[in-house]
């Protein structure tokens, strides 16, 4: 016999987000339930800043590095990778990582800059010495899907889960190690590796419209109801996002973008660490499934636990 696989020890520099702590505070307590379940250590970056969503760069190229150049720092003063559990996040803080890393390399100018900005603020500058990790390339890349699956405390067998990549995890970095940008699978073997179904359809990789909800509210709405419709059509019991603002327009918004779309939906639409949480044995409360627009009470019935 083979020798039983015991679970890595990971430990991250934790970047929360704004949303998690905010709209969607369900996100916040099922990352800190599933990782502590699964036995990640999170140091949470307290004194980090909101990476801008992207909204900095309209202004100031030289604003969104620097801000996001010190929530960096603040992970490397730790010697600890920088996690977030937002797509977003992800694809912002993460693509300045990239631009600044280039740049240590290639504009001395620049990269000399943004530091001696920080500097002036008296904080840490930026080293280029640690990574910035989605908490789904942490799962797939760091704790791995074998050892996920030795975990699971109660398989999610029959459930039909679609992924919803969205935009940022995928596309706003140069360099994507653990997927391929363009025809990902990496939600879709977390899914298997809890014994859950996937489900594939057109809009999984595509926009849900949030950037364009305050000053386009139909037409983003439309996008979501669209990449919802789509996914029920395919058989999906539930969304699976790893974004929070794609959960916003998915979930919260999903009652206005019923009423846009003329046509009733009801989809749940779950976090990703709340559906690991559900095969790891988590309480559905502690992963805060009540705090939801549209129920999930389908979806916990169909498992058993509702």
């Amino acid at each position: 016999m083979g020798e039983s696989m015991t679970a890595p020890m990971l430990k991250y520099a934790y970047f929360p987000g704004c949303v998690a702590q905010g709209a969607c505070r369900e996100l916040y307590m099922s990352t800190q339930a599933m990782t502590q379940a699964l036995g990640i250590e999170l140091v949470e970056l307290k004194k980090a800043a909101c990476c801008g969503s992207g909204t900095f760069k309209e202004d100031s190229q030289l604003l969104e590095d620097t801000v996001n150049a010190r929530n960096i720092a603040l992970a490397e003063q730790l010697n600890l990778p920088l996690l977030t559990h937002c797509s977003t996040c992800q694809g912002v803080i993460g693509h300045v990582d990239e631009r600044l890393k280039e740049a240590q390399q290639t504009n001395t100018e620049y990269f000399n800059q943004v530091n001696t900005l920080l500097s002036e603020q008296h904080c840490s500058p930026y080293q280029g010495s640690t990574e910035v990790k989605h908490l789904l390339w942490a799962l797939v890349g760091d704790y791995g899907l074998e050892a996920l699956t030795l975990q699971v405390k109660h398989k999610l067998s029959g459930l039909r889960c679609a992924a919803f990549y969205g935009c940022y995890l995928l596309r706003a970095q140069k360099s994507l190690p653990f997927d391929d940008p363009v025809h990902p699978s990496s939600m879709e073997n977390v899914f298997l590796a809890l014994d859950a179904t996937p489900i594939y359809y057109q809009g999984r990789t595509q926009c849900c419209g949030w950037p364009l909800a305050s000053y386009a509210t139909e037409q983003s709405f439309m996008m979501a109801g669209s990449r919802i419709q789509e996914a029920i059509v395919a058989g999906a019991d539930c969304l699976i996002t790893p974004c929070p603002l794609c959960h916003l327009n998915l979930d919260s918004r999903q009652p206005e973008v019923e009423k846009i779309m003329g046509a009733k939906l009801g989809l749940p639409v779950l976090h990703l660490p709340q559906l690991v949480g559900l095969a790891l044995g988590i309480a559905p409360k502690k992963l805060g499934l009540e705090k939801h627009v549209v129920s999930t009470q389908p979806v916990l019935q169909q498992l058993g636990l509702g």
